[in-house]
């Protein structure tokens, strides 16, 4: 995929943007509001629902990548690596698909792509573990990707409607 200098610097604001909705989504933890352990809004997907549409599944799946990559390395964290990676393919994977789909929204398409995100932890999980003990979390992880995603949907559509008027994402 050959990438203009435009859409390159696109990718790498979009990532930059994703990176910070992930720091910042860490800083509240929605543990205080939702006493679910593992459960996050996934603040940093609304950059990929956006690059989805936008830009298109390639560049969108850069981004995405990037995104993990980085963000294993700036926490420190490479052992939630397995966890990211295979989260945000399942939901990457399930977005494109559903985004082909006629008459699905972008809610809808946001709360497949949650709900495959957690499919994808869960999968993680399980390899870790080598258990299949985490698949009797998975409904309540479902739950609540119904709502996630759908929020997460949510703030893309505002930001499409919100860049309408602009001229940012001519060309």
């Amino acid at each position: 995929m050959k990438l203009t200098t435009k859409q390159l610097t696109l990718c790498a604001l979009l990532t930059a943007t994703a990176l910070a909705l992930s720091y910042l989504e860490n800083l509240f933890p929605l543990s205080l509001a939702i006493p679910i352990p593992g459960v996050k809004l996934g603040l940093a997907n609304i950059v990929t629902v956006f690059a989805l549409y936008a830009m298109g599944p390639g560049q969108a799946l850069l981004i995405l990548l990037a995104r993990c990559f980085l963000g294993a390395l700036f926490a420190g964290n490479m052992n939630a690596l397995v966890f990211s990676l295979l989260g945000a393919l399942s939901a990457m994977g399930a977005m494109v698909l559903l985004s082909r789909l006629r008459g699905l929204s972008i809610y809808g398409v946001s709360a497949g792509g949650a709900a495959a995100h957690n499919c994808g932890q869960i999968a993680a999980a399980m390899l870790t573990l080598g258990s299949s003990a985490p698949l009797y979390y998975l409904p309540v992880l479902l739950a609540v990707s119904l709502f996630t995603g759908g929020l997460t949907g949510l703030a893309s559509a505002c930001l499409f409607q919100g860049l309408r008027s602009t001229n940012l994402m001519k060309g």
